[in-house]
């Protein structure tokens, strides 16, 4: 069963353009070739950790957004982990957070929205004004 994960991983910033695009190539492909679907890669540039990682303290991010099978998914972990010039990676799972966003504005769009007026054109009575305490 093939769900949809996002994949985020940091690179080391020493790590030449060239570099980072054949490895990011590389995820790629062991995604296509696993029998799953790259939705989109994004290199979102390099920014600081908020801690230091194996001696770093700025990376450059890529998120990728992929649907495959679990088993792929621990294949493509596992590349991650071996891999030297990935510091730090994350993945998670993102379709039960659709499918439940999905079923919460289906329920929103439902609802009847209320307006502050009625239905004739006359605005809503006025709240009862708040009663002061008698002086004594």
């Amino acid at each position: 069963m093939s769900r949809k994960y996002e994949v985020m991983y940091i690179v080391r910033p020493d790590l030449e353009e060239a570099d980072l695009d054949k490895l990011v190539e590389g995820f790629e492909k062991n995604v296509t070739d696993g029998g799953g679907e790259v939705v989109s890669t994004e290199k979102m540039g390099r920014r600081r950790l908020a801690y230091t990682v194996r001696k770093f303290n700025d990376g450059i991010y890529v998120l990728m957004t992929i649907i495959a099978p679990g088993a792929l998914v621990g294949e493509i972990e596992r590349r991650l982990r071996v891999s030297e010039q990935v510091i730090k990676f994350i993945t998670v799972r993102i379709d039960e957070e659709e499918k439940r966003l999905s079923k919460i504005k289906a329920i929103r769009d439902t609802k009847v929205k209320r307006s502050t007026s009625t239905e004739s054109g006359e605005p809503a009575p006025a709240e009862a004004a708040p009663v002061e305490p008698a002086a004594v």
